[in-house]
């Protein structure tokens, strides 16, 4: 948490992730896990719009070999959210407590905290995965 908090504020730019720079939803966590050795330094390539002409679940194709997935019932600090926007699965965050996210987010312009109990742009389809507790792809 100590490595994904130290990123609050970093503003979103799409494709970037250089802390107190610039970052995306994407970049960012994988900036994170790849600095905490859960996963192996991916840099995916992708168009900032690619959520709303496309229906292949590219963010999901670049999760789930590092990752289980789980329910939200089962959420702990560290975990990864990820929340449909347009057609596809394409917004991500770090799950800081089971409602508390911190993510890179377009209309906040930073990397922020979010709150998905009470923020309406959290209130969509959802998925939920963990990087602890086994070998996921490493």
């Amino acid at each position: 948490m100590r490595e994904a908090l130290s990123w609050e504020g970093t503003p979103y730019h799409p494709h970037a992730r250089i802390k107190g720079v610039g970052c995306d939803c994407a970049q960012f966590p994988a900036a994170v896990y790849h600095a905490v050795g859960l996963i192996p330094d991916l840099r995916p390539d992708y168009s900032p719009q690619w959520m709303m002409h496309r229906d292949e679940e590219h963010f999901l194709e670049w999760v789930t070999p590092y990752a289980r997935e789980i329910g939200r019932e089962e959420l702990g600090s560290g975990d990864f959210a990820i929340w449909k926007f347009g057609r596809t699965y394409s917004h991500g965050g770090i799950v800081i407590d089971p409602s508390v996210v911190i993510h890179a987010v377009i209309a906040g312009g930073a990397v922020v905290r979010g709150d998905m109990d009470r923020d309406g742009e959290l209130q969509r389809p959802a998925r939920f995965f963990t990087l602890f507790g086994g070998d996921y792809g490493r």
